[in-house]
């Protein structure tokens, strides 16, 4: 691990930021705790609802800790599209008696106030979802110690944030669970994700930043892979999901494991950006028709969603989860990072135990 790296953490073990609640201060308190790096997920929250997560986080620890931002996104969505969307889901509505949200709220996710809170009362770590910042943005960021993360899918926009002056790169494969991270969202590019092993090696080949590699990634003998590939760290969002720290939805948990949820795919069908879930009778329905249109269609489910979770509805849920969620173990954050890094450690000491026989 890099020095920067090692002085956040004593594992190369990162716990992904996950929006919607999973990724609570209790969650990520826990795995600092036990000598992770954890994330709080700025994303859908107010900056208000942002700031008293830190407070709440910094009661709880005196380890390092990051925060994820939404970069705003550009108003791309074709109106008409979402229009026709909504009217497919009005059986949606019905079934679940629940009225479809307003597309039009906001798209910039509160960024700007939640950047200045972030420069008025500095923390640690902080890392972008789905752009770049602006090199006065990462450079005033850096003014006040905080070391920055940028959010890659590609060699190209992990160059990106290289010259706008990041200090280490995220690399997400099309594995991970949950959105895309992609800088721009190009529906014909939807089927083009690379996995998680070349794309750390070509973008190690194309910067010289420390890597932090994502997706799909439950297990130590994972995290030597990548480490052997040319990351200094993983990042894990679906292992952290199902312990009993996360802010998850028990059915949530639960569906990773169950059979009746055999596999995941990439879908537009509850936010208008493709996301990685399990396969469940909502995306089956209404994958295939959803525009590309985000945040405006996360606005149109949202309620949908939440109305689901309350009937007890999987089917109707977001299940977000990576390739690898059946290998999920419930057990407590603090002692998955334990064993992690027991197995990392092993993974590590294999060769040398074969060599001598």
């Amino acid at each position: 691990m890099s020095s920067a790296l090692t002085d956040l953490c004593r594992y190369p073990i990162v716990q992904a930021p996950m929006a919607g609640g999973v990724s609570c201060p209790q969650l990520v308190s826990a795995v600092a705790e036990a000598g992770g790096l954890g994330f709080l997920a700025a994303g859908y929250k107010t900056a208000d609802g942002m700031y008293n997560e830190i407070k709440q986080l910094r009661g709880m620890t005196g380890q390092p800790f990051g925060v994820n931002l939404f970069m705003p996104q550009p108003n791309l969505a074709d109106p008409s599209a979402v229009e026709v969307y909504m009217h497919q889901l009005a059986g949606e509505a019905a079934w679940y008696e629940t009225p479809l949200g307003d597309p039009d709220s906001s798209g910039d996710d509160g960024y700007e106030a939640k950047l200045a809170i972030l420069l008025e009362d500095p923390v640690p770590v902080v890392s972008f979802t789905f752009g770049c910042p602006t090199r006065g943005a990462l450079d005033a960021l850096a003014g006040v110690g905080t070391y920055t993360v940028v959010t890659v899918t590609s060699p190209e926009e992990a160059q990106a944030a290289e010259w706008a002056g990041a200090n280490a790169i995220c690399v997400q494969g099309v594995e991970a669970g949950g959105h895309r991270c992609t800088h721009r969202d190009d529906p014909q590019a939807d089927d083009a994700g690379i996995g998680l092993l070349s794309l750390v090696a070509l973008v190690r080949e194309t910067v010289q930043l420390p890597l932090i590699a994502s997706g799909g990634i439950m297990r130590g003998s994972q995290i030597a892979a990548v480490v052997a590939a040319g990351a200094e760290a993983a990042q894990l969002g679906t292992a952290f999901l199902v312990c009993p720290e996360s802010g998850a939805h028990l059915l949530h948990k639960q569906a990773l494991t169950n059979p009746l949820f055999a596999r995941t795919a990439l879908t537009r069908a509850f936010s208008g950006r493709p996301a990685r879930g399990l396969v469940n009778r909502f995306v089956r329905e209404h994958g295939p028709y959803t525009p590309a249109a985000y945040p405006q269609v996360h606005h149109v489910t949202s309620g949908l969603r939440k109305a689901a979770a309350r009937a007890g509805d999987a089917q109707g849920m977001a299940l977000w989860a990576g390739q690898g969620h059946r290998m999920a173990r419930e057990l407590p954050a603090g002692r998955l990072v334990g064993l992690l890094a027991e197995e990392l450690d092993a993974a590590h000491a294999a060769p040398s135990t074969r060599s001598t026989q």
